[in-house]
């Protein structure tokens, strides 16, 4: 499985930015994207940005990663995955047929 982190672009120079994920700073490659702006949500996978995130995805990646950590420490981690909990899973649109 790969975990990718959804990090904040703190300020960036249109090859590397400077990013933050809870107090945590990194520079990335922003190579794969198009001149992303500082301020701007993006997910990073070894210290690459591989594509931009929403707002509310950033947050329901962050939430995922707290739910992980908590089942890891063996506390109860249903309230990380609220948009999963009781509902069908959902195949990606670009997986759907007419």
């Amino acid at each position: 499985m790969c975990l990718g982190l959804p990090m904040t672009i703190v300020e960036t120079d249109g090859i590397s930015a400077l990013c933050e994920f809870r107090g945590e700073q990194r520079r990335v490659s922003v190579l794969l994207l198009s001149h992303p702006p500082a301020g701007a949500h993006v997910l990073v996978y070894i210290d690459t940005a591989i594509r931009l995130l929403e707002e509310e995805e950033a947050r329901l990646i962050a939430a995922a990663i707290d739910g992980l950590g908590a089942a890891l420490d063996g506390n109860d981690f249903d309230c990380f995955f609220a948009d999963l909990i009781d509902r069908e899973p959902q195949l990606p649109a670009h997986l759907l047929t007419d």
